[in-house]
């Protein structure tokens, strides 16, 4: 953990940021509750989980440890009360009908989840998001949200084992953001750039990253151990 520290921090100042302004989030899936505990004695503070049936065990069971949960898998529609419920921020809102559904459910639980809309810029089968065009529609959306509290983008960009190949989208996600603030989109619900794994943390930071999703890194490498919920659940592996 010292280590990825040390790397976002080496990344920050060559590119004169304030590595304080970097959040480390632990991606404790498929890790037992035992890894979690130790990543808090620590010092970590944010885990991201990416199913909500795991996930929930593990934060019931830590409840009194002051930890933010994050949700960085594909949420689908039958699970959102029970994200917006169990988690601090969601990372993965891909459609203004989902953005809509998890205001909706905030309000009707008194909750105000932290969310971050989750582009794909690169059209994979795989994954999910909003496309560029969709952009403007769902922070049309978001500015009009009630509850749910929007403040960034999300992205999981094709992996490469060579992290220079990977950075042309980070930038990308940047100029995105800069380019919907210039069109008139309130700054604080584009405050927030989650992006970058285990590998390629150094150049999502020099991009402009503010949460980086670490699991491998911090914790080794996973063995999976949890089923998954539905046989279309695309997973992320930070």
């Amino acid at each position: 953990m010292t280590l990825v520290r040390q790397r976002i921090a080496q990344a920050a100042r060559t590119r004169d940021r304030d590595p304080h302004n970097i959040r480390l989030v632990a991606v404790s899936k498929t890790f037992p509750l035992s890894h979690v505990e130790a990543g808090v004695r620590a010092g970590l503070t944010e885990f991201g989980e990416n199913r909500v049936q795991e996930a929930r065990q593990k934060i019931e069971r830590t409840s009194e440890l002051g930890i933010n949960w994050h949700f960085i898998g594909h949420l689908q529609t039958n699970k959102v009360r029970s994200a917006a419920v169990a988690f601090t921020w969601i990372h993965s809102v891909d459609s203004p009908r989902l953005l809509q559904r998890l205001d909706h459910v905030a309000m009707e639980e008194g909750l105000t989840p932290d969310l971050l809309v989750q582009i794909d810029l690169a059209g994979e089968a795989t994954k999910h998001g909003v496309t560029i065009a969709e952009t403007h529609h769902i922070f049309d959306v978001a500015s009009k949200c009630q509850a749910a509290k929007v403040h960034g983008l999300m992205l999981m960009p094709p992996w490469n084992k060579d992290p220079e190949v990977t950075r042309p989208y980070f930038r990308r996600l940047r100029e995105l953001r800069d380019e919907l603030v210039s069109a008139g989109f309130d700054p604080r619900l584009l405050r927030e750039l989650s992006m970058g794994m285990s590998h390629d943390l150094e150049v999502a930071v020099q991009e402009g990253a503010t949460l980086v999703r670490v699991g491998t890194a911090i914790f080794g490498r996973r063995t999976p151990r949890f089923p998954k919920e539905t046989a279309t659940d695309k997973s992320h592996s930070p």
